[in-house]
């Protein structure tokens, strides 16, 4: 049997814009929770929501913005990314997330790739001085016109200045935009070159936040906690959008991750669902009041950025309640999720593969040379093809044309296999297969293995370059606390028999930490270099 499966069809897409399926759901729910921010304690029903989404939406008009100008926004997670989200969409305006990460450099990038006019970012958050580092790029970023410093007065100010924008002014713009509109651009990690803008329509978004939480069957009755990052499409896609086209609530619990505040979040507001990739997981499960929280509200979650490891899942399941956690799989490119696993799947199904095809989505497995569908249980790319897949890179038709074939399949670049019963194994990124003396390593089925070891808490492996055999294997390894640290020799002892010996890695760095994307995703990129250059391969 080929490896190509689609997606169930029975349910509909949603053929409406986002500002018309928030304004159905305030109809359904209009006293219901719709937005808790736990830092300042503010509150919003369904109802007072859609009013700040309007009244900032009115300041934007009055700015002078017109639908399909970009409007970019530089923050860490707090309410007004989110009505900001919201009111863009509304008028047609085009928002464009820029990482909370970004310096100078990476910042006049997006705003000048993209076109912005309009800037709303934070003052300040952490290491970051977001008002310097706007100033420091004004000179080199002639388009941008203005800046809004969102919790400062200049908030007030936009939304004042919008108050006298007629109803009929803003009811034209609404009924001048169509589902099929870009309201989106989200610039990718650029671990080679330049990021790139993945730009994603109303009924990209809209919709794959939609099935992503129908498949953990989210209703108006939950309550979304979202550690995860808004400026990626894990926050304002599967959280954000997952949660106003269903009426749950949406619970920030700080303006970034951290383990014990995400935990106190749950207990404190009730949480019905949590999300977080799986290194978040594992320092929630090891913090200090972890054993101490009340988490008998969790019922359901998503885990996404990479596989679980089983024990995580299985503490998930035991430990956190969540007994219907689901694993999704996708890229930015992809709105993102493209597969997903069900609430009844079993340990094997959440711990090993990515699910199986998601609703009005097709996807396969093809040979990476000759492009041709392959068997099932054959490695192969994974590729993807339907609604979810992005208008194109903003304004580079040649990178679109590179990622999307002529057939309109998304060339995802993970090296995957689909099972006989149609679940997906990701082995790993084509760019990080190790080919040691012509045999093909997949670090993943490594760190899987390695993470039975019982005094390792995470690891991550590379290949570094090797004058006998091209490449080598390094083992980046955390320990569990009170643990001994592990040598290389150690680790081979451990798998000798157990691996082949040419899966064994030959080098082993004891860490604290791993070089992580502001998503949460490790970059394997700079764990190549950094091994490379520590271990004199140079």
């Amino acid at each position: 049997m080929e490896s190509y499966a689609r997606g169930e069809t029975d349910q509909p897409l949603l053929d409406e814009t986002i500002g018309a399926n928030l304004a159905r759901t305030v109809a359904s729910w209009p006293d219901g929770e719709a937005l808790v921010e736990v830092a300042s304690g503010r509150r919003w029903t369904w109802t007072e929501l859609a009013r700040d989404v309007d009244a900032v939406a009115r300041g934007l008009v009055a700015a002078g913005l017109a639908a399909g100008d970009r409007v970019g926004i530089w923050s860490p997670n707090c309410a007004e990314w989110t009505i900001a989200q919201y009111a863009c969409a509304d008028v047609g305006i085009v928002l464009v997330n820029v990482n909370p990460a970004y310096r100078t450099h990476e910042l006049a990038y997006a705003v000048n790739q993209s076109g912005l006019r309009l800037l709303l970012a934070a003052s300040a958050f952490k290491t970051s001085d977001y008002r310097s580092m706007v100033e420091a790029v004004r000179g080199d970023c002639p388009r941008l016109e203005r800046t809004v410093f969102v919790d400062t007065d200049d908030w007030a100010a936009l939304v004042a200045a919008g108050a006298d924008v007629a109803e009929d002014t803003m009811a034209a713009r609404r009924a001048g935009l169509a589902p099929s509109d870009p309201i989106n651009i989200q610039y990718t990690s650029g671990t080679t070159g330049y990021p790139k803008g993945a730009t994603l329509s109303h009924r990209n978004i809209l919709n794959n936040g939609y099935f992503t939480t129908e498949t953990i069957g989210l209703t108006h009755a939950d309550r979304l906690c979202i550690p995860v990052p808004f400026y990626h499409c894990f926050g304002m896609v599967m959280a954000n959008l997952g949660c106003t086209s269903h009426g749950a609530t949406m619970v920030i619990p700080g303006p970034a991750f951290d383990p014990e505040v995400t935990l106190r979040a749950v207990e404190e507001e009730r949480c019905t669902v949590l999300y977080g990739v799986p290194t978040m997981f594992i320092a929630m499960q090891g913090a200090a009041s972890f054993g101490e929280r009340d988490l008998s509200s969790l019922r359901s979650g998503i885990m996404a950025g990479s596989i679980c490891p089983v024990e995580v899942m299985r503490r998930c399941i035991d430990d956190m309640h969540m007994a219907e956690v689901s694993i999704a799989y996708g890229m930015t490119e992809t709105s993102p999720v493209s597969c997903q696993t069900r609430v009844d799947d079993d340990l094997d199904r959440r711990t090993t593969t990515i699910g199986r095809v998601h609703p009005h989505v097709e996807i396969k497995v093809v040979d990476p040379v000759s492009g041709e569908t392959v068997e099932r249980d054959t490695t192969g790319e994974l590729c993807t093809r339907g609604y979810s897949v992005m208008t194109g890179y903003w304004d580079d038709p040649d990178k679109t044309a590179e990622a999307v074939d002529a057939d309109g399949w998304m060339h995802t670049g993970d090296l995957a296999v689909m099972r006989e019963d149609g679940y997906c194994v990701v082995v790993g990124r084509i760019k990080d297969m190790v080919i040691r003396g012509g045999e093909n390593i997949y670090p993943r089925e490594i760190e899987e293995f390695l993470y039975q070891h019982d005094d390792i808490e995470d690891v991550q492996v590379v290949g570094v370059p090797d004058a006998r055999y091209g490449e080598e294997l390094c083992a980046w390894i955390r320990m569990r606390p009170g643990a001994e640290p592990l040598d290389a020799d150690a680790v081979r002892a451990f798998a000798t028999d157990r691996l082949a010996h040419y899966k064994i890695p030959r080098y082993v760095l004891v860490v604290d930490e791993f070089p992580m994307t502001v998503t949460g995703k490790v970059r394997k990129v700079e764990m190549r270099e950094r091994s490379t250059a520590e271990l004199g391969l140079g």
